[in-house]
């Protein structure tokens, strides 16, 4: 922890959540997208409750990526775990992206503390094979998400959309 930033764990059990598909849970209830930021006191990172999304809200969304992404605030940081949905050549994936959230328009001092607590984070939340670093407003294309799962040469559709 260089920051000196713990991380709670209703943190770890939202990643659980997250990743595991529960027998007999509802697939409606299950999260889409846990948002994660710093507490008020700036000393751990917790759960982010009110813009953490189920896959019940995103459902009757035309754009789910576009959704997702408004979750995130204009001008702070977050982290995120995204359960991402795509279609290769092969088969119909669900992985889980890891998103850390700077955007440009963000106190320097946000960025920092971020930026310093993302590997102690990361290191509670074993076994992600993405993450999606967006900085700026080309970050959050669809295409830097896409390149980051295998690039247009392998992914065919994202969250139900065809490329």
């Amino acid at each position: 922890m260089a920051s000196g930033v713990a991380i709670s764990d209703e943190v770890v059990e939202h990643y659980t959540k997250i990743r595991v598909r529960y027998q007999g849970s509802e697939e409606k209830e299950r999260f889409k997208i846990v948002i994660m930021r710093m507490s008020e006191d700036q000393k751990s990172i917790i759960v982010d409750h009110e813009s953490s999304l189920k896959v019940k809200d995103v459902e009757k969304e035309d754009n789910v990526f576009k959704k997702i992404l408004s979750t995130l605030p204009e001008k702070d940081c977050r982290y995120a775990l995204y359960d991402c949905t795509y279609e290769t050549k092969e088969s119909l994936k669900e992985d889980l992206v890891f998103i850390m959230w700077a955007p440009e328009d963000a106190p320097l001092k946000s960025k920092m503390v971020y930026a310093s607590s993302k590997g102690a984070l990361r290191s509670k939340l074993p076994g992600l094979k993405f993450e999606w670093q967006v900085n700026d407003p080309a970050d959050k294309e669809l295409s830097a998400l896409v390149e980051k799962l295998g690039g247009r040469g392998v992914v065919k559709s994202l969250e139900g959309k065809s490329l």
